[in-house]
């Protein structure tokens, strides 16, 4: 198709025009530019980006405060959450990056036992838990001269507290090497003697659990059906969130409504989140329970999965699947993988802690319900067999009657 107007050429347009013939070009007058005044701004502000998904209001953190109820959180020496500002509640705090100010980095909390003299009232909880165990055991010092009878006795309540054939054996020759050697002759002084030896031998299970090394730190709880997993949730959770960590719970436990509904209660009473869906895949919820953590910015991501037999493969087979969907949101997650098991199930407990720590390589436990038990004797057995740390132990229903396990002071109770 032709074109019948023709285009001026850039250079054209360029050229300046030029005057007749003879005569003087007329001088060019560039008019200076009007000054530009900029338009009134407000007074800069720094806006504040409220967390959109944010459901429950999460509770002041009482550990600046009142550092008295920071509960059994040890440590805080070592690190913790710094403290906002006075002016700024910790809630209301910038969560936009761009406007936020750059914060120290947050060390790790560490949660282990306090110091004996401010853990008094536990221990008399904690004799008085271990009664059953303990009375047996000590009939037998009661005599009047140190000989194999004793030892014989000795060995038969050892047996029948379920501390095992190898922690018995090894505590017995234990026992007979520091009775030679401190040239004992009193029955009652060989008591102490074995508190000692037990104490030694439970050491490699005292280890403090460390919250704060990943942001969230995820925990992994498992556990048979009537062990009290959802309620050591529930109680670590109060623990936790009264010392200012922020807990988010993840209902797992899919098929059971009393599970998720008992997790309700808890996450109600301790006013966290939680992540539940009825009849749904236990690892999908898990998935999206550490995702919004990590979204949220919670310091603590708590996994209640469903109560296993270690005999049942096909539901053992699932929970390595939870495992497995965790690290897909969270590579190095989990973080911890916890045990909780029943005192009250003596030599089985140890069982369990084989099968679970076959399949899901545990990194701490959770003994329950030993005050209504004469076989607290397992700790022994695992420390001699399979040396998993025992992060808490309970002695009873009470938020208070779980706490950090001691080796030194359970084997005192124990033969008190």
């Amino acid at each position: 198709m032709f074109s019948f107007f023709k285009k001026k050429s850039p250079a054209a347009d360029a050229a300046p025009l030029l005057p007749p013939a003879g005569q003087e070009p007329a001088p060019v007058s560039v008019p200076e530019p009007a000054p530009v005044s900029a338009p009134p701004q407000a007074p800069l502000q720094t806006p504040v980006t409220p967390n959109p998904t944010k459901v429950t209001a999460e509770p002041q953190s009482p550990v600046a405060a009142e550092p008295a109820k920071a509960g059994w959180l040890r440590g805080l020496g070592l690190g913790g959450k710094a403290a906002a500002p006075a002016s700024v509640p910790a809630d209301t705090a910038p969560k936009n990056p761009s406007t936020q100010a750059p914060q120290a980095s947050v060390a790790p909390i560490t949660i282990a036992p306090e110091p004996a003299s401010s853990r008094d009232s536990w221990m008399n909880r904690l004799k008085s838990g271990l009664r059953k165990t303990g009375s047996s055991i000590a009939t037998v010092f009661t005599g009047t001269q140190i000989d194999e009878q004793l030892y014989e006795e000795l060995e038969e309540a050892l047996l029948m507290a379920d501390t095992g054939v190898k922690a018995t054996t090894h505590l017995l020759e234990d026992l007979k090497q520091r009775v030679k050697d401190s040239k004992t002759t009193d029955p009652a002084a060989v008591k102490d003697l074995l508190a000692s030896a037990l104490a030694d031998l439970l050491a490699p299970l005292e280890k403090p659990l460390v919250i704060g090394e990943h942001s969230p730190t995820v925990i992994m709880v498992a556990g048979v059906n009537g062990a009290g997993k959802t309620t050591s949730i529930g109680k670590l959770t109060k623990h936790l969130a009264d010392a200012g960590q922020s807990v988010l719970l993840a209902a797992a436990d899919t098929f059971r409504a009393a599970a998720r509904e008992q997790l309700g209660v808890w996450a109600t009473r301790n006013t966290v989140e939680i992540i539940s869906q009825e009849g749904g895949d236990p690892a999908a919820v898990s998935f999206d329970a550490v995702t919004a953590g990590k979204a949220r910015g919670k310091d603590v991501v708590l996994v209640d999965t469903a109560g296993r037999l270690p005999t049942q493969l096909h539901l053992m087979e699932e929970l390595k699947k939870i495992k497995r969907v965790v690290t897909k949101a969270d590579a190095s997650a989990p973080h911890q993988v916890l045990l909780v098991i029943d005192g009250n199930t003596g030599q089985n407990a140890l069982n369990q802690v084989r099968a679970f720590d076959d399949a899901l390589q545990l990194t701490g436990l959770i003994v329950t319900k030993l005050d209504g038990t004469a076989k607290g004797g397992v700790l022994a057995a695992i420390a001699q067999e399979r040396p998993i740390p025992v992060y808490f132990i309970g002695v009873g229903e009470k938020v208070e009657d779980l706490e950090t396990f001691s080796a030194k002071e359970f084997a005192q109770a124990l033969l008190a």
